[in-house]
């Protein structure tokens, strides 16, 4: 499948919403303290954007332009040069094609480009193929930081990238 990268714009929040809350939907995390409630959610590019190049997200499109899916990234204060990798998800029709290592690449050569030195990222245990991905990606299992902000989380991982 041919797909590649854009940074995430207006005309795309709409669809990318979609899908992290059927994402959520389907593990059923569609509850309070998870990213289905961000207020931000419906207007990711407007959030991504701003804070002088620190945030980001980029959605994978296929060739017809049709998005499949996400990821974004922004810097994580307790952590100097860490980024925290937020909201990877795909479409449920192109789960299990490696699209998700793809996404990873994509935000960890982003964050390596904007001087961030390492990522952290916070999940939920429903999220199976979401920590075998981490995990695989060489994302290493922490202890719960005392600034997580999603409070239904319940794993967190971090990753030095350089």
């Amino acid at each position: 499948m041919k797909v590649h990268f854009e940074e995430l714009d207006q005309a795309d929040d709409r669809v990318i919403a979609r899908i992290i809350r059927d994402n959520l939907e389907n593990y059923h995390l569609d509850i309070p303290g998870t990213a289905y409630y961000d207020p931000e959610l419906d207007h990711l590019s407007t959030y991504y954007r701003k804070d002088n190049g620190k945030r980001a997200y980029f959605i994978l499109k296929d060739e017809d332009g049709k998005v499949l899916g996400g990821v974004g990234m922004a810097d994580f204060p307790p952590v100097p040069t860490c980024a925290e990798l937020q909201k990877l998800y795909l479409s449920d029709t192109v789960k299990g094609l490696g699209l998700g290592y793809k996404l990873m690449e994509k935000i960890e050569s982003e964050a390596v480009k904007r001087g961030y030195t390492a990522m952290y990222l916070e999940t939920h245990s429903n999220l199976e193929a979401a920590m075998h991905l981490y995990e695989r990606a060489g994302y290493e299992l922490i202890d719960r930081p005392e600034s997580v902000v999603h409070t239904t989380m319940d794993r967190f991982y971090y990753k030095q990238l350089v």
